[in-house]
């Protein structure tokens, strides 16, 4: 069964599933900035549009596009940025 996730008053949403790579969420985060936190390792893939991020302890930000992915660590909060509704993928580790 699937789970469905709601943050920041509904301007993100994903779907909770078991994959082959393990858990997982597909969502859509709508234009806006976020921050958001990890439990696990997190290993986000852009699906269309463009995601700009903030990593933790870092001063600068580093634009994901279509099919690109990107790494968060355990434990960390890190900022997001989105100019256009994005849907992604993200893997848990």
């Amino acid at each position: 069964m699937f789970k469905t996730n709601e943050y920041f008053n509904g301007s993100v949403v994903s779907m909770a599933l078991d994959s082959a790579e393990g858990k997982a969420t597909v969502g859509v985060m709508a234009a806006g900035e976020y921050e958001f936190g990890t439990s696990t390792v997190e290993i986000m893939t852009v699906i269309s549009g463009a995601l700009t991020i903030q990593q933790p302890g870092e001063t600068e930000w580093k634009t994901y596009k279509k099919f690109e992915s990107f790494v968060v660590a355990k434990d960390v909060k890190y900022k997001v940025k989105c100019t256009e509704d994005t849907p992604y993928l993200c893997l848990y580790k």
